[in-house]
């Protein structure tokens, strides 16, 4: 069987190509980095693609908020070859600055097929600055994410400044939770969604950590797991071995498998 073909976009700040790709390669997938200009000048390629990825780092130095100018530029030079890979059945994932890019953009949370007019934001953290630690993410049993299926809560590494999923409108935040939409949460010791500084690090609604659409196949999160890929990644692995509970891979790699699993069917 090939090795599915994953489409990552570099250039213009972003930052995490390098362990992005390995993610992707651990998983069994051929990942290609794309700069972002040359998808531009040629969008008719990403057919070639099984996937693509949106990555985490600081696009465009985050001017005018983060991921926006980089969210404009994708959605006015290649809509509708990105609407076509959508209808195709194609997987699409953003972390970090990737996910901000995805909801400015509008390809998240794509509520009634609606992926280009942005209906949440992600805002500045409610501490006001930037937060750079692990957190514990809980994704979703009742949601239908192809690359959050059966995780249950794992650590994960956060770095970002605005990570607050946010929205005035009440009735569409219900609909996001009806339909599963909310696919990762922060959560406390207790394994519940809080609010709670530490644990919530931004004051995100709802606890909210990682949007899919309803297909379950376009996906965002803030968290990185690309960067958990190896069980040394986490802060505390030393005291994990001596207690015997030392993973054999980074848990982070999981929703890559996940991806390539769905998309080897």
């Amino acid at each position: 069987m090939d090795k599915p073909k994953i489409l990552i976009i570099t250039g213009y700040g972003v930052n995490c190509e390098a362990e992005s790709e390995h993610a992707w390669k651990l998983a069994g997938a051929e990942p290609e980095l794309v700069h972002l200009n040359d998808l531009l000048d040629n969008p008719e390629q990403l057919e070639d693609f099984q996937a693509m990825m949106f990555i985490g780092g600081f696009s465009y130095g985050d001017h005018m908020t983060s991921g926006h100018v980089f969210a404009l530029r994708v959605k006015h030079h290649m809509r509708a070859q990105l609407q076509k890979f959508i209808e195709d059945g194609k997987l699409i994932m953003g972390i970090c600055n990737g996910f901000q890019v995805m909801t400015k953009m509008g390809l998240l949370p794509g509520l009634d097929g609606e992926y280009f007019e942005p209906k949440v934001s992600l805002m500045q953290n409610d501490c006001g600055t930037f937060q750079n630690f692990w957190a514990d993410v809980r994704f979703e049993d009742n949601s239908p994410c192809v690359f959050t299926k059966g995780l249950g809560t794992m650590p994960l590494p956060i770095r970002h400044g605005e990570g607050k999923i946010f929205t005035l409108d009440a009735e569409l935040l219900e609909k996001i939770e009806a339909q599963g939409c909310a696919a990762a949460r922060y959560v406390d010791q207790d394994n519940n969604p809080t609010q709670e500084f530490p644990a919530n690090p931004n004051g995100s609604l709802n606890a909210i950590a990682g949007l899919c659409d309803p297909t379950g196949r376009i996906f965002g999160m803030m968290p990185h797991p690309e960067a958990y890929l190896f069980p040394e990644n986490h802060p505390n692995w030393d005291k994990q071995k001596l207690a015997g509970k030392l993973p054999e891979q980074g848990l982070g790699l999981k929703l890559f498998k996940n991806a390539v699993n769905f998309i080897n069917g």
